[in-house]
Order: structure tokens, then sequence, then C-alpha cells
């Protein structure tokens, strides 16, 4: 199998994500398995799950079915509400890893904070021991607010490797990824061609991809990693598949760049986006 042609970004704990990766929801167990195989032919090497997904055990048959080497894959998946303590993060990472049929997953997440249970700090230190004591390599948190963020550095003194939270070039979050920046967070944006939204017909997206010769879809992705952005992109169709990992061979401008973060709604977008400190699971 030919080498996956995308970049890996370094972690805070030591560990190298992809760039670019597969989404799996809503994907179930029976049609996830040949997604992620056909993906990980393509060249996909990040793939993520969720136990709210309901789809572990099929992303592991489809992992085991493609065929390549487990180090060479970097799986993510994420805990629910029911998980939020020190023990129960453990217990959560060792479900996961036995649905999968995995050793180990590369990095583990708290899917939602829900600051009204007031539990995601427990949650927090059972993934600093996790891995500390080597049982993941690495540790996030998906949906957390700035607010959410202080006070994980406050009462632990550890920063996520990652945060994964709803961006695209209309919800650009500038803000969030700048302090992710400065505290050696690296962003990666679940819905990263703002499914559902018409991003993909507006006029600067569409001028831009008939410029390079390309999809709307692939001038948002590119535009995701020239932010440094990790996406996870969701499909089924094989050919979205090869299309939206086809995002290396070429560059954008400063210019357009600019262009298409020229698109964000600002607090229009943030208030049309779930808000982590009222929605959660």
């Amino acid at each position: 199998m030919p080498p996956s042609p995308v970049p890996t970004v370094p972690l805070a704990h030591g560990a190298r994500m992809p760039q670019l990766g597969l989404g799996t929801w809503p994907l179930d167990d029976r049609a996830v398995q040949g997604v992620v195989e056909q993906a990980i032919g393509l060249g996909y090497r990040l793939i993520d799950t969720a136990h709210n997904y309901g789809n572990e055990k099929g992303v592991g048959a489809g992992l085991r079915a493609a065929g390549v080497a487990r180090e060479e894959l970097f799986v993510t998946t994420k805990f629910n509400k029911r998980s939020h303590s020190v023990r129960g993060v453990r217990r959560a990472a060792a479900e996961s890893t036995r649905r999968m049929g995995l050793d180990y997953v590369d990095l583990l997440l708290i899917h939602w904070p829900n600051p009204w249970r007031d539990r995601y700090v427990a949650a927090w230190k059972g993934l600093v021991d996790l891995v500390k004591d080597g049982q993941v390599r690495a540790i996030g948190v998906s949906n957390f607010k700035t607010t959410h963020l202080d006070r994980l550095l406050a009462e632990t003194g550890v920063a996520p490797d990652v945060n994964q939270i709803q961006l695209d070039p209309r919800l650009g979050r500038g803000a969030v990824r700048a302090y992710h920046a400065e505290h050696g967070i690296v962003t990666e944006a679940w819905s990263p061609l703002g499914a559902g939204t018409g991003l993909l017909d507006e006029p600067v997206i569409t001028r831009i991809a008939a410029a390079h010769g390309r999809t709307p879809a692939q001038i948002v992705l590119r535009w995701h990693v020239e932010l440094g952005v990790v996406a996870v992109p969701k499909s089924a169709s094989p050919a979205r598949l090869a299309e939206n990992i086809d995002v290396f061979g070429f560059s954008l401008t400063a210019e357009e760049i600019a262009a298409i973060s020229g698109l964000d709604r600002g607090a229009a977008g943030e208030a049309d986006a779930l808000d982590s400190d009222v929605f959660g699971h």
C-alpha cells in the first residue's frame, strides 16, 4: 500500500497526528466497516469515532480489514458524561479499546464538557493519569470553550493535546484558535465543510475552486490545512473520500486564504453553533 499523502502535526505529549482524517458519524457498525477500510486504502490514517456514535466495533473491523500496520494509524475516540470521573475515564478507555479490538487508542477525548455537572475537571485528571501511564498516546477535549480550558489549566497545569470543535470558514473561531496556539493545543475541526449550511455554494469558494481546477470542498479543506487546523470531514461516498484527501498537491495564496476567512459570520455564527455551556451528552 502506498504511503499516506497526509502530513502530520506534533502533539504536546509527543505523538504526531495526521492533519486530515475521516469522521464516522452517523455511520453504524455495518456501514462504517467498509468506509474505514476504503478510506485507509486511499491514504487516510486518522479515523475519528466516539462511544456515542455507536460504531466503534465497526471501526475496529474496518481497521483490521485494511491491513495497515497499527503504528501507521491514528485512532481517536471520545467518551460521554457517564464517564466523567477518574475511574470512569479508565473504564471508558478500556471499553473503547475492547470494542474496537485494539490494544490502545491514540487520542482519547472528553466529548462534551457538560459544565452544569461540574465533573469535566475530574474527567481531565483521569485522562492525565492515562497518558502518564502510557495507556493512550495523547489526550484532549471536544467542544470546550476557553473558559473550560482555563479551568483545566488552573487545576491540573496540563493542557490538552487537541480541542476538537465545530469550525468552518463561516465559523472561524479565531479567538479560540489563538488561545490554542498560545497554549500548544492543536485545533481540530468537526463539520469542516459546514454541512447543510450552503457554504460550498459561496461565490468566494466557487470562484477560487474554478481558479485552481478543484472542487469547493477541496478549497475549504485546503483552507483548514493552510491554517494548521486538523479536519475530519465525514463521507461514505467513495468519490468524496478520494476528493477530500486530494488537497495536498496545491496551495492557496494569502489573498485567497484571507478571502475565505472573510466569510466568518462572527457573533452570528457563534450564536448558530452548538453551545457547550447548555448542550452536551
